[in-house]
């Protein structure tokens, strides 16, 4: 009479054990999935701070230099490529556009040097430097993330879960052109 009742625990304890850790391995995935999610949210916070500063900037060196129209047309059209980047991978070709624009304003900031001494250049310069700042930090976290959801995704046995609900490999954030961003933009006085 009880014979049957031993193998029935033990499968019982079996799917009980089961369960419990598919409902942890799943609750571990979505909290690493969240954590891109924010990561990547950090990442276009700062990229939209830099482009709110950019027209300041180009209106601030503009009044000294107003003859370089394609300078000031290329850092816009990057800025507006930069916001409306959608993902990791478009973002890091847009990066690296606006870096090169950055680079091409400076040159023409250092030729004026009425502009370098404008304590408004130089606060949107210093402004400018800290969002970079920020802006590679928030990088180097949300790669991290995506560094640590991925291998959680495709390391055994939790690769079953993240099959099951069809999770996916996520994009680092990288720059095609990474000597383009190893410094924040720079003026040399």
């Amino acid at each position: 009479m009880l014979s049957w009742l031993i193998p029935v625990i033990v499968i019982v304890a079996i799917l009980v054990i089961i369960g419990i850790w598919y409902w942890a391995t799943y609750n571990s995935l979505i909290t690493l999935n969240v954590r891109v999610d924010e990561a990547w949210s950090d990442i276009t916070v700062q990229l939209k701070r830099r482009a709110d500063l950019l027209p300041n900037l180009i209106e601030t060196v503009k009044g000294y230099a107003s003859h370089e129209k394609s300078v000031f047309e290329d850092v816009t059209k990057a800025r507006a490529e930069t916001l409306s980047a959608q993902g990791p991978a478009e973002a890091s070709v847009a990066e690296g556009h606006l870096q090169s624009a950055l680079k091409s304003i400076f040159a023409v900031a250092e030729a004026y040097p009425q502009l370098q001494a404008s304590q408004n250049f130089l606060r949107l310069q210093s402004d400018l430097v800290d969002t970079e700042d920020k802006i590679q930090a928030a990088r180097r976290f949300y790669n991290g993330g995506v560094r640590e959801y991925n291998t959680k995704i495709r390391q055994f046995p939790s690769n079953i879960v993240a099959k099951n609900m069809h999770y996916t490999d996520r994009e680092f954030f990288e720059v095609p052109d990474t000597a383009a961003i190893s410094e924040p933009p720079r003026v040399q006085f």
